[in-house]
């Protein structure tokens, strides 16, 4: 992990948090229901379709986060004058583009 992890908050509202929450508590669901359908000896076909979609919902996740994070955090941290920020954003997309 970074050297910035946990030393920077991010202040979300309760309807952000929900909405995140909520989704990861789905994803959660998926993750379940996979361990399930191994457990039940699924077909690998079945099983890889689940997983690409627990994948697709995470990226969608991922970008949900970014996207907030670039109106949000990034323009305050600007403002500020933290251009690490800058170097933080670059890290980011490097990860996403993997």
């Amino acid at each position: 992990m970074d050297n910035n992890c946990c030393k920077k908050k991010t202040k979300r509202s309760v309807s952000e948090k929900k909405l995140i929450t909520n989704r990861l508590n789905r994803i959660g669901g998926q993750i379940s229901g996979i361990t399930k359908m191994i457990e039940n000896d699924a077909y690998c076909n079945d099983v890889l379709i689940q997983l690409s979609a627990v994948e697709n919902s995470i990226k969608s996740l991922s970008t949900h986060i970014l996207e907030s994070h670039l109106y949000s955090c990034v323009p305050e941290a600007l403002e500020n004058g933290e251009y690490d920020t800058i170097d933080e954003l670059i890290s980011l997309f490097k990860r996403f583009n993997k």
